[in-house]
């Protein structure tokens, strides 16, 4: 067998998110429906292993994949089969066959997400599906005194939602920064860390707003950290706004 590892962007506007659910539209089965069927329908199914799992309606830049077939081929025509296949909200940006110990899952190292929250009085129409909106005043300079209280390693018990497992809470993040993009009108936050826990992004996103909008102090985010609980953090931001921009692995890993 020989595995690839792929890197996908997708819009996930009509995907009830990554992982494989009865009944529904999802990356994942997708994915594996186009990779089996390049494999000529082989005996046994070929599975797809993806970084993480992304939830409804959220979009990725950089998802990574690995997957097994019974055959080789070079890495520029895996893209061109896939792509042939996959519809047009998936794409395939690179492949890369790489050896039996990559795992997109158990080898990452980070991960990078972006959230965008178009402000504004009215929701564009063109934005609906890829941004967040936000109609009141933002104080951007409290969002910017607030993200270094996100930095280093902590229990983000309060920043995870119901329905996550993992067997610690424990993440460290490396960066977090938010910036004005006046062309388009927006907030862009980016967070880039050890990994992130169920809804974890869109929390933090939540409790940022907050604190950009006068309803939470400044530095409230210690408060939550110790506090641990998902409760004090209140609100989860759109789904809509939230990017996975790229996932990390060490140099060389499964090459």
């Amino acid at each position: 067998m020989y595995r690839y590892k792929i890197t996908i962007a997708y819009d996930g506007t009509n995907f009830a998110g990554f992982q494989k659910q009865p009944k529904q539209r999802t990356v994942e089965e997708t994915l594996e429906r186009a990779v089996n069927k390049i494999a000529k329908k082989p005996a046994k199914l070929i599975k797809v292993y993806g970084s993480g799992r992304t939830d409804a309606g959220v979009h990725a830049l950089g998802q990574v994949v690995h997957f097994d077939i019974p055959f080789s081929l070079s890495d520029n025509a895996m893209i061109h089969a896939l792509n042939s296949i996959l519809p047009l909200d998936i794409e395939v940006l690179e492949a890369q066959q790489v050896t039996s110990e990559f795992h997109a899952r158990y080898g990452t190292q980070g991960k990078r997400y972006r959230y965008r929250l178009a402000l504004g009085e009215f929701v564009d129409p063109f934005k609906r599906n890829y941004t967040a909106h936000w109609k009141f005043p933002l104080d951007l300079q409290a969002i910017q005194t607030a993200l270094p209280d996100l930095i280093g390693e902590h229990d983000f018990s309060s920043f995870c939602a119901a329905g996550g497992h993992t067997k610690t809470n424990i993440r460290e993040i490396y960066e977090a920064t938010a910036v004005y993009d006046e062309a388009q009108n927006e907030i862009v936050f980016e967070f880039y860390g050890s990994g992130f826990l169920y809804n974890m992004v869109r929390i933090m996103v939540a409790v940022l707003i907050e604190i950009g909008s006068g309803k939470r102090p400044e530095h409230d985010i210690i408060r939550l950290l110790k506090v641990k609980n998902r409760d004090q953090a209140r609100v989860t931001a759109p789904a809509s706004g939230l990017y996975l921009k790229k996932v990390y692995y060490p140099k060389n890993f499964g090459k």
